[in-house]
């Protein structure tokens, strides 16, 4: 099986944005009905009923191909078959202090299980070096992606990570941290 990051074009920018509202899906079920991750009166996964279609979700999505020096998207394929995504973001998009922020990372389901996330995440923590930092839903609804995280990021650090429960931008989360200098 051969796995591939590759930082992804403005033309290649759809094939993120197809994935994108299945990583929507599958994060409304980690926090069930909770504002905010139901889908708006039109169907889309988001906050405001403005989003009529997946069209509208899709624009909003542009700022990852705009800011090419701060925002990275990348793709995750396997056997050269589009699988999955991971958004990583810079400053000013992370908090104060952080080099490198994990904003989005989802693997379709077909994919799953196989150490396929762990190798994807693995590989674009090598590409910066720096202060990482990504968090996750601390709900038991969610423990399968704790496990994910507390197991790649201790296994790429070696043990070495900060990991707390508080405040993000997106409310109270299980937060990682940790250095790869």
């Amino acid at each position: 099986m051969k796995i591939e990051v590759k930082l992804t074009t403005k033309e290649e920018a759809y094939i993120i944005k197809n994935m994108y509202p299945l990583y929507l899906h599958d994060l409304s079920g980690h926090y069930g009905l909770i504002a905010g991750h139901t889908p708006n009166r039109h169907g889309i996964f988001e906050d405001s009923n403005d989003y009529t279609t997946l069209q509208d979700q899709y624009d909003v999505q542009n700022i990852w191909w705009e800011k090419p020096n701060c925002l990275y998207p990348y793709l995750i394929f396997v056997d050269d078959i589009p699988a999955g995504f991971e958004l990583v973001a810079t400053p000013p998009y992370c908090t104060l202090g952080i080099d490198f922020f994990v904003n989005d990372f989802f693997l379709m389901q077909p994919f799953r299980g196989n150490g396929i996330a762990q190798c994807a995440a693995t590989k674009v923590f090598e590409m910066f070096r720096g202060k990482w930092e990504l968090f996750t839903n601390p709900a038991d609804k969610n423990v399968i992606g704790q496990k994910f995280w507390r197991k790649t990021v201790s296994n790429y650090t070696k043990g070495n990570y900060e990991e707390v429960l508080g405040p993000t931008i997106d409310g109270n989360k299980l937060i990682f941290r940790f250095y790869n200098t």
